[in-house]
Parts: C-alpha cells; structure tokens; sequence
C-alpha cells in the first residue's frame, strides 16, 4: 500500500502531456484504479449557498478560478489562431475532467480506506458524499 496523498489544492492544466478527451475516454478507470487510498479530511466544498441552491461546487474555489483564467486565454487566442485554441480547448476539458475523477475517486478511496481500516464511517460523511456525486449528476445533466 502506498503512503496516503494529500488532497490536490492546487490546479494547473496538465499540459505538457497533452491530454485528449478522445484518450480520456479510452482511459477507463485508470484514475480509479490508481488513486491512493487516503484517511485525509472529508472534501467538501460547502459554501455559504450551495445547500440552499442544491448545487455543491465541483471543485474548490481556487482551482474553478484557474480554469476560468484558462479559458479565458483559449477563447481569446481564437481569432487569431482557431485550430490552436480548439486543440488547446480539448486539452483543458480533457485535463479538467481527469481532475474531476481524481477528485471523486479520492473520495470514495477516502471512505474505502476507512471502511477496510474497520472504522465507522458516520451517515453524515455519507449523506454529504451522496449529495456532492448527486450535485454534479444533476447538472452533468441538465440541458
């Protein structure tokens, strides 16, 4: 077994690799099958208006930030250079959605972990757990 990993807080694209959503399709589970099982703390992004609106952020507010600023460049290298942005724009979605699955597959390895350790594992990490894969289902698809 491997030492448990730190939560990622931090975010940058994974670029150099340059990741496809075409690859990220055929990759199966592999984020699943590698993620490290860890003890750390719950990861949720409760703010002040996600309960109230029924919607938990995706990521933390910091790495949705980067994103953005990412887009951002993409959208407007654009005019000047379209193939390049679009090929730029798979990159960022196929990076991001890899994120997204580490960031669940963290999760569940979190409450795996606990489960295999013998410890309880409260309704209420539950329920909260639930409630973030029901959040992004949701919207995953909303049209």
């Amino acid at each position: 077994m491997s030492e448990p990993r730190e939560p990622r807080t931090d975010f940058e694209p994974e670029r150099d690799d340059k990741l496809s959503t075409a690859e990220l399709a055929g990759a199966g589970d592999q984020a699943d099958r590698r993620a490290d099982r860890s003890a750390g703390e719950p990861r949720t992004f409760d703010g002040p208006d996600w309960e109230a609106e029924g919607a938990a952020p995706v990521f933390p507010e910091k790495e949705a930030d980067a994103l953005r600023v990412e887009w951002d460049a993409i959208q407007a290298s654009f005019v000047d250079e379209p193939r390049r942005a679009v090929e730029e724009a798979d990159h960022l979605v196929a990076a991001t959605m890899k994120r997204l699955a580490e960031s669940f597959a963290e999760e569940r390895a979190r409450l795996e972990g606990q489960w295999d350790r013998g410890d309880d594992v409260s309704t209420e990490d539950l329920r909260v757990a639930l409630r973030r894969y029901r959040s992004f289902f949701t919207r995953l698809l909303s049209a």
